[in-house]
C-alpha cells in the first residue's frame, strides 16, 4: 500500500460463543476459551477513528491469545512494512506495543500497590484518555454481537 500516511486504526478482539465441536473432531479443545470457560471463536476487528469498520473477520479458536493471532495472521508484519500506520489497542496487545512502540499504543500497566498516589492518578488519567479513543472499536464489536445469525 504505497502512499499510506497518518493512518490510525483501532484494533480489538472479541469472543462469541459457539456450539461445542463434535466428539472426535481434531482441535476440539482449541475452542474452549480461557477467559470465558466456554466454547468460543475470537474475531479481530479493525476500525477507524470514527468507528467505521475497516475489517472484521480475522477469526480463530477461542483459546488463542490476541497477540498470537496478530502474529499468525501477518498483521504484525504489516506494521513492519507500513511504518506510518498507527494503532490503538487494549492490554491484550501489550507485546505488540513493546515490539512497535512508535506505532502501537496500548494502555499503561497498572502501578504496584505501594506506588505513590501521584503515579496511580497519572495511570488512571492516561488509561481513561486511551480508552476513550478506543471505544469506537468496542462499539463496532457490540454491533456485530447484536446480529444473532452471525453469532454461530
Amino acid at each position: 500500500m504505497p502512499g499510506v500516511e497518518g493512518v490510525e486504526i483501532r484494533m480489538d478482539g472479541t469472543e462469541v460463543q459457539v456450539r461445542r465441536p463434535q466428539v472426535g473432531r481434531p482441535g476440539r479443545k482449541a475452542f474452549v476459551s480461557g477467559k470465558k470457560k466456554q466454547n468460543t471463536i475470537k474475531t479481530t476487528t479493525f476500525s477507524d477513528h470514527q468507528g467505521r469498520t475497516l475489517l472484521s473477520g480475522v477469526t480463530r479458536p477461542g483459546r488463542m491469545h490476541d497477540r498470537t493471532a496478530v502474529r499468525t495472521e501477518g498483521i504484525a508484519e504489516q506494521f513492519r512494512l507500513q511504518p506510518m500506520v498507527k494503532a490503538k489497542v487494549d492490554s491484550g496487545y501489550q507485546g505488540l506495543a513493546k515490539e512497535f512502540p512508535d506505532q502501537v499504543s496500548a494502555p499503561p500497566k497498572k502501578p504496584a500497590d505501594d506506588a505513590c498516589e501521584g503515579d496511580k492518578r497519572a495511570w488512571r488519567e492516561t488509561r481513561r484518555r486511551q480508552s476513550s479513543q478506543r471505544i469506537v472499536v468496542e462499539h463496532a464489536n457490540a454491533e456485530y454481537k447484536q446480529w444473532h445469525p452471525l453469532q454461530r
